[in-house]
């Protein structure tokens, strides 16, 4: 049998040496694509069982929402952590930017309330986004979730990229008054209403964010306000001609945001409800309308 030289005994264990560490790294990372939302993983050290969207009960497979509308990043069956007395200590930051690189959301160490880590295993995490002021309809973002170990060096990063629409169930029409944001929102569920369904004795909001295009006088503005609401039946259940009376009001105010409201009593009504806002400049002919239907249950 022929014998190996020291010089190549030594060549062929570097070989050796440098092919496991490769084997090694590539073991320690991965990188997963959701092809339905565009949400995509990457892990060094930390792994997860399934990274998916969610309002917080049913799976979303969709990467553009509602302004105003809530969603969640969910992160199920986490392993990894370096572990003390069988508790994991999750570090994780949320980062969202818009096109030109604006931060329009930061959040650091979600999770510093838990002191002493968490003992769940397997560990579920997950990081809430509210699609929100200085996020805005027509607009694309890209979401960073970075977690971290706060007992170890293992990383584990997500990111989406999402366009943020207007409700196409709120119908408009406008003559000179134009609106940043026209959502419903309930007051009851700390939600905006993006599924059509609201319940009876809940308070329903139909909010108008950015307005402009009323005559401004010192500041003030002069508006009208009128809220019609119908059943199915043509029925009218609620009929305010002016909600605002005769009383001026702070354009600043208007413009950062009017939210006006009703609630339906009761326990049966002719499916789906129609509701129309109507706001008006008593100062000029300018005006602007919202009109969308609701299923009470």
């Amino acid at each position: 049998m022929k014998l190996l030289s020291k010089q190549a005994t030594f060549r062929d264990l570097v070989v050796l040496s440098l092919l496991f560490s490769f084997y090694s790294c590539n073991f320690a990372q991965s990188v997963e694509k959701d092809l339905q939302t565009g949400l995509t993983t990457r892990g060094k050290g930390l792994s997860c069982d399934k990274v998916y969207l969610s309002d917080g009960e049913i799976v979303i497979k969709r990467n553009a929402f509602i302004y105003g509308e809530r969603y969640y990043v969910n992160f199920d069956g986490m392993d990894g952590f370096v572990r003390e007395d069988g508790n994991a200590f999750p570090d994780m930051q949320l980062l969202i930017v818009g096109e030109q690189g604006d931060t329009a959301m930061y959040l650091t160490d979600l999770y510093a309330s838990y002191k002493e880590g968490i003992d769940f295993s397997p560990l579920e995490l997950y990081a809430e986004v509210t699609v929100a002021d200085p996020m805005h309809s027509g607009g694309t973002y890209t979401l960073t979730v970075d977690i971290g170990d706060k007992r170890g060096e293992g990383t584990l990063k997500a990111t989406l990229e999402f366009t943020v629409v207007r409700d196409e169930k709120i119908k408009l029409g406008s003559k000179q008054v134009s609106s940043r944001e026209i959502y419903l929102f309930s007051q009851q569920k700390g939600l905006t209403i993006t599924n059509g369904l609201a319940g009876f004795n809940e308070n329903i909001y139909l909010l108008f964010e950015g307005l402009e295009g009323f005559v401004v006088t010192d500041g003030k503005v002069e508006l009208g306000l009128s809220l019609v609401v119908k059943d199915a039946d043509g029925n009218v259940i609620l009929d305010e001609s002016d909600l605002l009376g005769g009383s001026s009001m702070s354009y600043e105010d208007v413009h950062a945001q009017l939210a006006p409201n009703f609630i339906l009593t009761g326990s049966q009504i002719a499916n789906p409800i129609g509701c129309k806002v109507r706001i008006w400049d008593k100062r000029s002919d300018a005006w602007i309308s919202a009109s969308t239907e609701l299923v009470v249950e």
